[in-house]
This record gives structure tokens, C-alpha cells and sequence, in this order.
């Protein structure tokens, strides 16, 4: 994967959390729900088939309790490293048809997770298949969300939520 700027948007930080609690945080149902969307959103329903052609599957809802569905593919999982999936496919690498109801068109995450000390190197690539689909994901507020929503994990975490 090689990353590039007109089309893809990149998350890094240092967290103080172990990568094994990051790595429940983001693949055990329970633990997803209550952190994935940044409140007042609420993940409400969540499936992982952690494999690759596995699904992930989640519906976030909105404060005003509009449902919003995404159904995706795990395409690459390393326990405690790095999971790639994609909206653009559903379970069994099938594709889904339908983009992204968010902002109209499909991506591809990489999550990579790194020890570094007794916390985490936590980096999210999101790979766009065009500069539109890109800067529309920014716009609707990539960075903004996926900071708030990984402050929630880290705050579950440090509360004992994920053990």
C-alpha cells in the first residue's frame, strides 16, 4: 500500500493504551458499540467475522435516531497489527453494489497498531478512489471523527470497559 495525499487521508497518534486492549477495542462487537462513533452518534448494531472475506458490519444512528448501515470486508487481519477492510465488499469478498450512504462513494482502511513502550503507534490510512471522494470524506469531518471516536476508546480502556 502506498499512501498518497490527493487521495487518501491519514490519521497518526501516540496513544497511551496497550495495542492488545486497542486490538479488542476493534474487533470484539461489544467494545466496538461503545466507542466507534463519535457521541452523541451511537454504534447500535455490530458483526465482526474477524477473517479475511470476514464481514464487518455496523449501524450507526444518529442523534435524531436516523439508522445508518455500512456493511464491509475484512481484507487483511494480523492480531494485534493491522486490519485492512472495505465498504466497496461485502462477507466472501463479494461486492456490495451500494457506496458508502455517508458521502457516495466506497474506501479502504488500514489500521496499523504498534507497540511503542507501554502505549500504542496508532495510524489509519483511509484509501479514496478519486480527490472528490477524498476531500468529501475530510469535509464531512474524518479528522474531527475518527479523533473523537479513538478518544472514546482510550477513555474506555483507562475505565477498565476493555480488559
Amino acid at each position: 500500500m502506498k499512501f498518497n495525499p490527493k487521495t487518501d487521508l491519514e490519521l497518526i497518534r501516540e496513544i497511551d493504551v496497550p495495542v492488545e486492549l486497542v486490538w479488542k477495542a476493534w474487533t470484539e462487537p461489544e467494545h466496538l458499540m461503545k466507542w466507534f462513533c463519535p457521541a452523541p452518534w451511537k454504534t447500535v448494531e455490530c458483526e465482526i467475522d474477524l477473517r479475511p472475506g470476514g464481514r464487518f458490519f455496523t449501524v450507526m444512528s444518529s442523534p435524531e435516531g436516523e439508522k445508518f448501515p455500512n456493511t464491509g470486508c475484512y481484507l487483511e487481519v494480523v492480531e494485534n497489527k493491522k486490519l485492512v477492510w472495505t465498504d466497496a465488499l461485502k462477507e466472501d469478498f463479494r461486492p456490495t453494489g451500494t457506496p458508502n450512504q455517508c458521502f457516495n462513494s466506497y474506501f479502504t482502511a488500514h489500521l496499523f497498531l504498534e507497540k511503542s513502550g507501554s502505549g500504542t503507534t496508532y495510524k489509519v490510512i483511509a484509501l479514496h478512489g478519486d480527490e472528490e471522494s477524498r476531500n468529501k470524506h475530510e469535509e464531512q469531518g474524518f479528522y474531527d471523527g475518527w479523533n473523537a471516536a479513538l478518544n472514546q476508546m482510550i477513555e474506555l480502556i483507562k475505565n477498565g470497559g476493555i480488559k
